[in-house]
Parts: structure tokens; sequence; C-alpha cells
């Protein structure tokens, strides 16, 4: 039977017990909105003791089911005032899943100041131990000193001092598979911030000498059916552009159509996208001695990590992804990709969200505190940040914070979460799910990528975003997105997994209420938060700008906005 780790914060005790049957079949998305709608009061105060900050692994954690082994964290979030569920790859969850824990739960806050870590050893013994020598101590230098203390192979979950600063865009940074770099972050919601409150500063699992094996209905089912699906999306993800090359791809196309957002989603085009597309990044790689094609998490066969070199052929950063690129890039007028690789790898090392703070830089660009694409600026507002000075922290809270103080009009949240790398008037589907998702702006609930422009079709960009954030929100309750977007024509199978792994029927019935519900658990609590439909909206230009590049402007009515979940 799978075990949860309860930590209490107040009294300092760690508890492994058998996880509570009602989650047994559940993971990710589906067991974080299960266990907070239960367990934490939806309009509590995120930094409180009436908060728990979840770490879960997926509901086929521990099987060979190709990234199988995402790290999901879930709590109410200090940035949208909802639930969030934030996930990451990484060596954690694979670590997780071999000790037998599917759920880690931290309770209530210290009594004191001083600062833990969580310590899973190889023998599955959990304890607080002292971290207060880390205080302050970055996520790369953190993971280099506890692996000369822990000297056994391991698995960290990290905050920086972003997230003992309590920055509502604080991440938690997952080490990497192989390398060891803290890379992966579950990034979204400043969740990073919660964990900053219990004063947790990190989570090291060791891996255990006895792994735990994972209890089947029909093991050899199970297995001849794994097999078949991940065959599937390894012969698919040879052809994929994020194999080949890696999530950068994405510039190549979106930098031609009008959905790159640029200079704070004006709307714009942005002639010198290539400096920061697929060609630029795969001749650095060359001739630095990079790498792609690399998995973050044990068994990936999608494999769109990367590892990028500066000019002088030293590691910089690792994970660079479409979305830093784009939102550091041609949205703050940046056209030089070592600048924002080193932008990358400061906001890993500090513990906050790409996303967030790129677009809080792109507001100080749209206040005139500093000049579009002025790079040594930028890099001078990161550095005010690193030193918790007075408008640093401002930028550690985000882009809805800085663009208030700078009394800027266009602010582009949703939920007070700022919005991903996709200009919602020329993907319209992906602007009704940034609108209604309970998680916020957020283009991994459901990207559709769908036609720019005014004459698509309203009622079909409704129905692709709810068919993807109801499918997103089951796939991350079970793998990465990118491995199942390479299933899709065989999404049966995952149902038939669960059937051969816990009994019952298997097929789409079984997976995709799964999805429904979580999304409806996240929207009930959302609401006995107190948000409401006027929180399910896209910022005002969207509706009354037209795109520069297409002259499309968002022109979903409210009302299909209102209806989209009522299944």
């Amino acid at each position: 039977m799978w075990l949860k780790l309860v930590i209490d914060m107040k009294t300092l005790t760690v508890n492994k017990e058998p996880l509570d049957a009602e989650y047994q079949e559940l993971g990710g998305k589906s067991l974080v909105a299960a266990y907070l709608m239960k367990n934490v009061p939806p309009q509590c105060d995120p930094l409180s003791d009436q908060n728990q900050l979840l770490l879960c692994t997926t509901v086929f954690a521990g099987t060979k089911l190709t990234t199988g082994h995402r790290l999901s964290v879930g709590a109410k979030s200090p940035l949208t005032g909802g639930i969030k569920e934030s996930n990451a790859g990484g060596y954690a969850a694979a670590l997780l899943a071999e000790q037998g824990i599917k759920l880690v739960v931290v309770k209530n806050l210290p009594v004191n100041d001083d600062l833990w870590l969580l310590h899973i050893d190889e023998k599955g013994n959990a304890s607080l131990k002292d971290a207060k020598m880390y205080e302050g101590v970055n996520n790369y230098e953190f993971v280099e000193k506890v692996r000369e203390r822990f000297v056994n192979k391991l698995a960290t979950i990290s905050i920086g001092s972003a997230g003992e600063r309590l920055y509502k865009s604080a991440s938690l940074q997952v080490s990497e598979f192989g390398s060891g770099h803290p890379s992966r972050a579950a990034a979204r919601g400043g969740l990073g911030a919660v964990m900053g409150s219990k004063r947790l500063k990190a989570v090291v699992i060791e891996k255990p000498l006895d792994p735990f094996k994972v209890p089947y209905a029909d093991e050899d089912k199970f297995n001849e059916i794994c097999q078949k699906f991940n065959k599937v999306v390894a012969q698919n993800a040879k052809d994929d552009a994020f194999h080949n090359i890696g999530t950068i791809s994405t510039i190549d196309v979106t930098g031609a159509n009008g959905v790159l957002p640029v200079d704070n989603f004006s709307g714009k085009l942005f002639p010198k996208y290539t400096e920061v597309g697929s060609n630029k990044f795969m001749s650095n790689l060359a001739a630095r001695g990079g790498r792609n094609k690399i998995s973050c998490q044990p068994g990936c066969v999608v494999q769109c990590s990367n590892s990028y070199n500066d000019k002088d052929g030293k590691y910089l950063t690792s994970g660079f992804e479409y979305e830093t690129i784009a939102l550091f890039g041609p949205n703050c007028h940046i056209d030089d990709l070592d600048v924002i690789a080193k932008m990358d790898r400061i906001c890993d090392d500090l513990g906050v969200d790409t996303i967030e703070i790129a677009n809080a830089l792109a507001m100080c660009m749209e206040g005139g505190r500093i000049q579009w694409g002025d790079v040594d600026a930028a890099l001078a507002l990161l550095q005010d940040m690193i030193e918790g000075t007075e408008f640093g922290n401002l930028i550690g809270n985000g882009c809805e914070a800085v663009g208030k103080s700078l009394g800027c009009k266009r602010i582009p949240v949703v939920k007070h979460q700022s919005i991903p790398g996709y200009d919602p008037r020329n993907t319209k589907g992906t602007g009704i799910t940034y609108s209604t998702s309970p998680m916020g702006a957020d283009h991994t609930a459901g990207l559709t990528m769908g036609r720019a422009f005014d004459d698509c079709g309203r009622a079909a960009q409704a129905y692709a975003s709810n068919k993807l954030q109801v499918a997103m929100s089951f796939a991350d309750s079970m793998m990465c997105i990118f491995a199942f977007a390479n299933a899709v024509t065989h999404l049966p199978l995952l149902g038939d997994l669960m059937a051969a792994q816990y009994g019952g029927q298997g097929g789409m019935a079984r997976i995709a209420p799964m999805g429904i519900k979580a999304l409806l658990t996240e929207r009930a609590f959302n609401k006995m938060a107190g948000m409401t439909v006027k929180d399910d909206r896209l910022p005002d230009f969207f509706y009354n700008e037209r795109s520069v590049a297409t002259g499309s402007k968002f022109d979903i009515i409210d009302l299909e906005l209102d209806v989209l979940f009522d299944f």
C-alpha cells in the first residue's frame, strides 16, 4: 500500500502513515484537488498555519510508464488566492515512488524561526534536520552543499531565498535526473512561499536500498499495455520538434503568426525572433558543447530537456524552455539568447517563476522605469531582486504588483497570475483557457494553438478549450503532457493501465471523469475562496486592442466563458 508522509512543523514531527483509501487511485492534479478541498479551508490566508503544502506523485508513479514520474505541488496560492497545482519533472518523484510514498503533507507553522529540511534516507527513515546553515543560500549552492552532507544518490526539492522571503513568484526547484541541477521548476502560483512560510528549506530523498514494489491487479497485463503505450510515444516523438530540438522550437511557429508575445503583448511582430529560435539555439549547442535530447526524469522517451553553455563552454542553465525565452526575449524586446539563458539561471537559482518575473520586467518597460530591450537595466533589476532591495522585493511579487506600482494600464494577468507566452487574440481557445482555468492564466491547462483570426468559430474554440482542459487535467494526474501529446490516438490505453493496476473498468470511461472531477473541485474551491465569474476574464486590452500582426482581438462573449464547464 502506498504511504503518506505527514510533517507537522509546529511539533516538528514526521509520521509515516498508510495513504487514505480515497486517495489510493489518485495522483498529481486529481490528488491535489481532492486533498485540498477536504483539508484546507478555502478562505484561509495562504501563508497561515491553515494552509498545507502537498508534494505528490502521479497515478502511475513507480511503474514503467514513460514520464510517469512528474512531481505535483499543491496548496492554496499566495498569488492567485485560489487552489494551485504546479508540477515539474526531475528525479524527486521517482525516488519518492521508490520509497513507497505517494503523498507528502506539510502542515502548520513552526513556533520559532529555525529552518529545516526533510531527509528521507536510503532505509526509508524520514526526519527533520537542522537547515539553519543554509538560510539565504540559493538553489545551485544549496544542492552542492547538500550533496556533500548526504553522499548517497539523491534528489532534492528546494527553495532559494525567494521562498524564504515569501515572494509571490517563489518556486520549488527540483533536481534534474542525471545532472542534479536544480533546474526543474514547480514555478507557478508562488508555492515556494508556502514552503518558506513553513520554514522548510528542502526535501532530500535518497535512493532506497529496498525499493517499493508497486501493487497491481494484473501486473502482466499492465506491462503488456505499458509497453504498447510507450512504443507509441517513442515512435511519434521521433518526429517531434520537442524531442529533436526542444520546446524552443515553438518560437519558430509563434514568431511567424502573431502568437508570440512582443513588447508586453502589444500584438506586434518581432522580426528578429529567429535570433532566439531553433537555429540559433542548435548552433550554440553545437559550438559550445551543450546538449539537447536529455531526459529530466528516468525513462522519458521525449527527452525535451537540454543543457546550455555560455560562450566559454561553461554550463549556464538547463531545461531552457519556450516560455522563458518568449517572455524574457521578444516580450521584453530582447533578442540575445545568452542574456535570456543568464536570466533563466538567475531565476532557477533564486527560486522564482520565469513567466511571472519576465512579465514583471515587461511592466518595468511598459511603465517607463527602464527602456524596451535594455539588457543591462533588466539584469540590474534582477540583481535588485537577488539582493532584496525594496523594488527588487516588488519584482519578486510578480507582474501585477509591479504593474500597479508603476501605474500601468495594460497588465496581462488572470486571477492575479501573469499570462504565458501566447497572445490570446491570435489563439483564442488558449485565451478561453487562460480566462476559465481555476489555476489562473495557464497555458498547460489547455493550449489550443488554433486559427488566429476573427472568422474562427467561437463555438469551436470553446469546445477545444473545454476538451483540452479536461484532457490536461487527467494528463497532469498521470504523466508529462509532452508525452501525452504524442499518444492522443491511444488515450483509452491509459484507462486500461488503470484497470490493470488498480482493478475495475478500463478505457476512456476510467480517465475522463477524473479530469472533470478535478476541474469542478478546483472551481468549487475557488468559489468558496471568494472568486466570481469576474475572475474568469482576460484583461480589457485584449478585448479592446486589435493585434497589430493579424487585426484580431479577443471577441469571445461572456456567456461562452460562463457556461464552459456546464458539463
